[in-house]
Formats: C-alpha cells, sequence, structure tokens
C-alpha cells in the first residue's frame, strides 16, 4: 500500500473519532438535532476540504519526488560516464523519499569528484605546461573539456614527475658544465662573443632552456674551449721545455731562471706571451752562442745514443757531429736530429728501458761472477758473502727470464714496425749471445791462465822450493829491519850435490847471504854463520837467493820434524859457474 492510502485511511479513522467526540459534546449540551446534524455536515465539508488539500499536497510531493528522481538519475548516469565508473544501483527495496535522499546525495559526491579532478586536471596542465617550455617539449596530450579518469590523471601524474626529474637532472648538468665554461674562459682569458655564449654565461640560470640541443651545444662549447685550453697548455708546456733546454745549453743562471718562475706555471694568454717572448729572448742569446749551444747540443746527442744503444757506425753516420764549423745551418741540423731522437727513445722507450735492465742485471751478474772466484771474499764479516750468494742465485733465474720476456717483445714490435730492433749495431738477441759466448770465453781463459800459474808454480816449487806461508799476523810479531838477515848455523857436508835442492830448516825460508861473503866461483863451498838473532826476516828477501840446498842427501820438502833439532850441518852450492852469471 502506497504512503498516501495510509495516511488517508489514518486521517479518515481520525475525523471519525473527532466527529463522534463532537456528537456526544454536542448531545450533552442539548444542541438540537437538526443542529447537530448540520454542524456535522459543516464539519465532513471541511474535512473532506481538508483532506482534499492533503491529498493534492501529497500528490504535488509525490510528482516532485518522481521528478527529482528521474533528474538525479539522469546527472548520476551522466556522472558516472564521465567519472568513467559502474552506474548507481539502489540496494534493496526503498521509499521514494529515501530513493531522492540517496540519488541526491550520489549525485553531490560525483560533483565534487569531477570538480577535484577538473581542478587537478589544470594544476597538472600549468605545470606540464611550465616544465615543457623549460624543456622545449611538447605539452602532454589530454582532452581539457573531458573529465579525466583516476587512470589517465596517475599517467599524467607520473609524467610531470618525470618531466620534473629530467628538470632537475638537466639543470645539474647545465650548472656543471656551466661552471667549467667559465673556467675554461678564465684561463684562456676569452669574452663571450655570440648570443648563445652570453645567455649561458650573463644570463639567469632559470631563464636558460634546458633543451636537448642546448645541452648537446653547450657540451660542444665546452669541449671547445677544453681543446682550445689543452692546446694552449700544451703550447705552454713546450715552450717551458724550450727555455728549460735553452737554459741548460746557454748555461744561464740560476739568477736568471728565477726571474722569469712566476710564468713556468699556469697557461693564461698573458703567461703565454711572457713564456713566448722568453723563448724569444733566448733565441736570440742561442744565435750569440752558437758554439756553446752546439756542443751542449752534442753532449746531449751523445746522452740520446747512448740511451738507444746505437753503434759506432750509426753514430758516425751523423757527420754534422763531427764538424766544426759553427753556423745556424750547422745548428739547425742538430735541433732536427735532437728532435728526432728524441721522438725515437719517447716511442721505443719501453724496449729500450728494458734492454737498459738487462744491462744492469748483466754487468752485476758478472760483478758478483768475478766476486765468485776472487778468494779473499772469504775473508767478509757481516754475512756479505751469504748475502751475495742468494743475490747471485736469485739474478741467475731472473737473467733469463728477463731474455725471453724482452725477446717476445722484440719479436712483436719486430712483426708491427716491419724491421730488426738492433742493439749497439746488432739484433738483440745475437747481442745477448754474444755476450754470453764472451763470458764463456773469459772464464775458459781465466781457468787456462789459472791452470798454466799452478803449472808454473809447480814447476818452481819443484826445481827452488816453495814460498813461505807465515800468516799476517805472526809476521807482524816482529819487526823487520832493513840490512839485517837472519844468520844461520850450518857447517859444509862432504856428501853435497850441485844440482840437488831443499827448502831450508827453519820455516823453509832461503835467505841471502852477505855479499862479502859470496865464494867466486860455484865450485867452492860457501861458508855459513851460526843465527845470532830471532827476527824474522823481511818478505822481500824470500826467495832471493836461488841455490840448491841438500841436506845428507834427501830433498826435503819444507820444514823439520818435530824431534830435528834446530841446528844443522848443510852446504850450499851455487848454481851460477861466476861470479858476475851469480850477480
Amino acid at each position: 500500500m502506497r504512503r498516501s492510502e495510509v495516511l488517508a485511511e489514518e486521517s479518515i479513522v481520525c475525523l471519525q473519532k473527532a466527529l463522534n467526540h463532537l456528537r456526544e459534546i454536542w448531545e450533552l449540551i442539548g444542541i438540537p438535532e437538526d443542529q447537530r446534524l448540520q454542524r456535522t455536515e459543516v464539519v465532513k465539508k471541511h474535512i473532506k476540504d481538508l483532506l482534499d488539500m492533503m491529498i493534492a499536497e501529497e500528490e504535488s510531493l509525490k510528482e516532485r519526488l518522481i521528478k527529482s528522481i528521474s533528474i538525479c538519475q539522469k546527472e548520476l548516469n551522466t556522472l558516472c560516464s564521465e567519472l568513467h565508473v559502474e552506474p548507481f544501483q539502489e540496494e534493496g527495496e526503498t521509499t521514494i523519499l529515501q530513493l531522492e535522499k540517496d540519488l541526491r546525495t550520489q549525485v553531490e559526491l560525483m560533483r565534487k569528484q569531477k570538480k577535484e579532478r577538473k581542478q587537478e586536471l589544470k594544476l597538472l596542465q600549468e605545470q606540464d605546461q611550465e616544465l615543457c617550455e623549460i624543456l622545449c617539449m611538447p605539452h602532454y596530450d589530454v582532452d581539457s573539456s573531458s573529465v579525466p579518469s583516476l587512470e589517465e590523471l596517475s599517467q599524467f601524474r607520473q609524467h610531470v614527475a618525470t618531466l620534473r626529474e629530467t628538470k632537475a637532472s638537466r639543470r645539474e648538468e647545465f650548472v656543471n658544465i656551466k661552471r667549467q665554461i667559465v673556467l675554461c674562459m678564465e684561463e684562456l682569458d676569452h669574452t663571450p662573443d655570440t648570443s648563445f655564449e652570453r645567455d649561458v654565461v650573463c644570463e639567469d640560470e632559470d631563464a636558460f632552456c634546458l633543451s636537448l640541443e642546448n645541452i648537446a651545444t653547450l657540451q660542444k662549447l665546452l669541449r671547445q674551449l677544453e681543446m682550445r685550453k689543452s692546446q694552449n697548455e700544451a703550447v705552454c708546456e713546450g715552450l717551458r721545455a724550450q727555455i728549460r733546454e735553452l737554459w741548460d745549453r746557454l748555461q744561464i743562471p740560476a739568477e736568471e731562471r728565477e726571474a722569469v718562475a712566476t710564468v713556468m706555471t699556469g697557461s693564461k694568454a698573458k703567461v703565454r706571451k711572457a713564456l713566448q717572448l722568453e723563448v724569444d729572448r733566448l733565441e736570440e742569446l742561442k744565435m750569440q752562442n752558437m758554439k756553446k749551444v752546439i756542443e751542449a747540443i752534442r753532449v746531449e746527442l751523445a746522452q740520446y745514443w747512448d740511451q738507444c744503444f746505437y753503434s759506432q757506425e750509426q753514430r758516425q753516420a751523423f757527420a754534422p757531429y763531427y764538424a766544426e764549423d759553427y753556423t745556424e745551418n750547422l745548428l739547425q741540423l742538430h735541433d732536427a736530429e735532437i728532435v728526432r731522437l728524441r721522438n725515437y727513445y719517447e716511442l721505443h722507450k719501453e724496449l729500450f728501458e728494458g734492454v737498459q735492465k738487462w744491462e744492469e742485471s748483466w754487468r752485476l751478474f758478472l760483478d758478483f761472477e768475478r766476486k765468485a772466484s776472487d778468494p779473499s771474499r772469504f775473508t767478509n764479516r757481516g754475512g756479505n758473502l751469504l748475502k751475495e750468494e742468494k743475490q747471485r742465485a736469485k739474478l741467475q733465474k731472473t737473467l733469463p727470464k728477463l731474455e725471453e720476456e724482452l725477446k717476445a717483445r722484440i719479436e712483436t714490435w719486430e712483426r708491427e714496425h716491419s724491421k730488426a730492433f738492433v742493439v749497439n749495431g746488432q739484433k738483440f738477441m745475437e747481442y745477448v749471445s754474444e755476450q754470453w759466448e764472451a763470458h764463456r770465453l773469459e772464464k775458459e781463459r781465466a781457468k787456462q791462465e789459472r791452470q798454466l800459474k799452478n803449472k808454473k808454480q809447480t814447476e818452481t816449487e819443484m826445481l827452488y822450493g816453495s814460498a813461505p806461508r807465515t800468516p799476517s799476523k805472526r809476521r807482524g810479531l816482529t819487526p823487520n829491519t832493513p840490512g839485517k838477515v837472519r844468520k844461520l848455523n850450518t857447517t859444509a857436508m862432504s856428501n853435497a850435490t850441485a844440482n840437488s835442492s831443499i827448502r831450508p830448516v827453519f820455516g823453509g825460508t832461503v835467505y841471502r847471504s852477505p855479499v862479502s861473503r859470496l865464494p867466486p866461483s860455484g865450485s867452492k863451498p860457501v861458508i855459513t854463520s851460526t843465527c845470532s838473532g830471532k827476527k824474522t826476516p823481511r818478505a822481500g828477501r824470500h826467495g832471493a837467493d836461488k841455490e840448491n840446498l841438500e841436506l845428507n842427501g834427501s830433498i826435503l820438502s819444507g820444514g823439520y820434524p818435530a824431534s830435528a833439532p834446530l841446528q844443522r850441518n848443510f852446504s850450499i852450492n851455487s848454481v851460477a859457474s861466476t861470479y858476475s852469471e851469480f850477480a
């Protein structure tokens, strides 16, 4: 049942109760029947009019509600379509009044969402426009007349966030490049002369368009300035090297060099100009001191020849080195040669340094070999012998490895340059083999010399007796007085043989007899004297008298037995036939 019908029935019941109540009152107060009927009709008429009025109002309310519901539904459908959401559906049975209220509430909510989306879209468009103008990028394609969906707004927000990140990164890159450009311009004393350079250096950073094209142009400008700066630095460094070279060649004193020390650093335009002025001054001074400069260049040439391991033929190939006509042409030839040699050395510096390392190792190896054959090295103190042996063993291992490494590098170099790498006029490996062969021959020669020396010493000892081997400390106990000789108490032995040789009985040393007591010939016996002193004879006297001694017909091999007496009788016969031959 509809609400209006319920209200009508309730109203009728109430009116009926009211009429019954009025009749009771009229009856109590004694109103006539006809009047009561008349009043009842009046009341009924009023009640009917009132009910009609109420029904009309209710019908009007109903129509308004239905109309409102229809309007809200239409608007709600439109809003759902614009906002890209599902249409509103009423849950369960409800009254017209509640339905109208719900629809109206939903419409208000949809209107609010639409307004918020439109406002956010407008804000995002403003931000996009600002960022796109700075970055010189096209605007984001979005329909301003329609209401954006949540997904579209999310994409738009992401796009704007990306633009902000792009702006931040480009701005950071712009600031860094600008700072470097300003430094380069200051270093080069360069004034911005184009509109773009003025925009970069002079204008506000926020006003600069951060487009990809501008960033690329900015990077190109920086590269150009850095190239000019590098060229300027190279020119200044070349001028400084030329100045130092001229200083050394002209032997400029330190006081005069300190006068231009301020321009020996930096590469600004004024520094370059000052360096050029100094070079011009030194060049003029060089022309005035031609001979001194050429001789200085020749010293440098000799150094490079040594570093490049030039042979004598290669050195002599540069004939101007030996010329004595000191002219400007000769100086130019020397300058060109020193430049060529310097470039040649720098180009193959690693190889030359490797060869130089091998040369140093080879010299050290030869030094160790020489020390190894020196007997005096065993008297060294402080563990030097052990250190030398360790170094020698290490060098014997590293030297072949270094040779193999150099061989591989040189073979690679020869394949790349299609020519031989020579050291002192011959291939390096041939040079190394020759050094090893020379070392082997030298060892053979030394070995043969030692063998020959030992053979001669053996023959000499067999013929004349061995030399004394008294320790130096024992010899140093007694002073060696010139002019005094040790006297031997000997007696002539009848059975002496002229060609027999013996070692002396005292320490194996033979001493020269005084000249005044020499016999006129070797056929007569020599008169000996008794030893009267205990002084050790001088070393210079050892082996001075080459005479053959025989003791009881037996040859002595040096020294005397412990049980033998200190004095014995022996005879000395001269090997010379005359005195003049003996002298």
